[in-house]
């Protein structure tokens, strides 16, 4: 058994020894250095462990200045990130971007807000009760995502807002050798808001190469009253035109509900599991809160959607109208797809403007 087969370790081998290193990147640590964890003189706890000194969480977090990136965590390879853990103020969960760069590429991978990466599209606390991404209360954000590499990793945060404020993260990672067909993790943001009259939302296009597709988080604001998740979701895969391979028979069907979610009756039911839920509902207020949203995840991982050459992936938004006809609907939209493939990849759409991530 190769040593990679021990880093993401199911039950199944949680038992087998292996030569990889566990090591660990925080405002703590920033470089993951072995014996150098907890050193700071100076940091966001310098003033509580004043009577303390080195040692005491001196350094337990960053603080993110306006319109300024950072680099969180660099990582000579190979290896594998396992873990991820961050928080932050859910007021800034659109206006800070997550990066990830794999082998010193210089388009990233990974290109999402913070928030919509763990499954919590609205500013709004959400808690997540599934394999690769879990949050807890009040607002720990955790991705178990397995994220390989060879020569390197990068992760950046962009705060693209006017404020600062602190940031809490823990990245989890072994360095160990990783077999040849590995693949890399990517995960993509779009928005449609609002989604053109008898348009499709996409999810992902413009992917090229070889790999399969892990997931979905979608963020839907209904803009219209009545039902709205009549919708199809489609996979066109290896030259798929006009027609896909792959598709769903409605919006809640592929998340894994049936019948409009509506459990107990004239309510929407919330689920969150392993692999899919629809962990958030926020209702109309009488005030501010003018239109339903939803936040809904489908994870392919005992599934996944495989590809040998490219992959688009869209979505249909559908109601009713009169005589039982279906209405196309104009809804805000944004979703994140999650997939693995070998680099390279296609360099992603330019990320929307600040006014077109805002949510409002």
């Amino acid at each position: 058994m190769s040593e990679f087969n021990g880093l993401g370790m199911g039950l199944g081998n949680l038992s087998r020894l292996s030569k990889a290193k566990t090591r660990s990147i925080s405002a703590e640590n920033f470089d993951g250095a072995k014996g150098k964890g907890g050193m700071a003189t100076e940091g966001t706890g310098a003033e509580p462990g004043r009577d303390l000194g080195k040692g005491w969480k001196i350094s337990p977090s960053i603080m993110i200045e306006a319109n300024k990136s950072y680099t969180i965590a660099e990582i000579e390879g190979p290896g594998v990130i396992q873990h991820i853990w961050m928080t932050c103020f859910p007021a800034h969960w659109r206006t800070l971007i997550i990066r990830m760069y794999w082998d010193g590429e210089e388009n990233p991978s990974v290109e999402v807000p913070f928030g919509d990466f763990f499954c919590n599209g609205w500013n709004e606390r959400c808690n997540v009760n599934s394999l690769p991404i879990a949050v807890n209360p009040a607002g720990g954000m955790n991705s178990y995502w397995e994220m390989p590499f060879r020569k390197s990793a990068k992760i950046t945060v962009e705060n693209i807002s006017e404020d600062e404020f602190p940031l809490y993260y823990q990245v989890d990672y072994s360095l160990t050798e990783i077999p040849s067909d590995v693949a890399y993790f990517h995960a993509q943001w779009r928005r449609s808001n609002p989604l053109d009259y008898k348009d499709v939302h996409t999810i992902v296009d413009g992917i090229k190469g070889h790999g399969h597709y892990v997931g979905t988080y979608m963020a839907w604001q209904v803009n219209n009253n009545g039902w709205w998740g009549e919708g199809e979701i489609k996979f066109y895969m290896d030259g798929d035109e006009e027609f896909p391979t792959i598709c769903g028979t409605g919006t809640e069907d592929y998340f894994g509900g049936a019948w409009n979610f509506e459990q107990p009756k004239g309510e929407y039911g919330t689920f969150s599991t392993a692999y899919l839920g629809m962990p958030q509902v926020i209702k109309p207020d009488g005030l501010y809160h003018a239109n339903q949203r939803f936040g809904m995840y489908r994870w392919h991982i005992m599934d996944p959607i495989r590809f040998e050459e490219d992959l688009r992936v869209t979505i249909q938004a559908l109601g009713w109208r009169s005589g039982r006809r279906y209405l196309p609907l104009q809804d805000d939209i944004a979703s994140v797809a999650y997939w693995y493939q070998a680099e390279p990849h296609q360099p992603f759409p330019k990320l929307a403007s600040k006014d077109d991530l805002e949510i409002i």
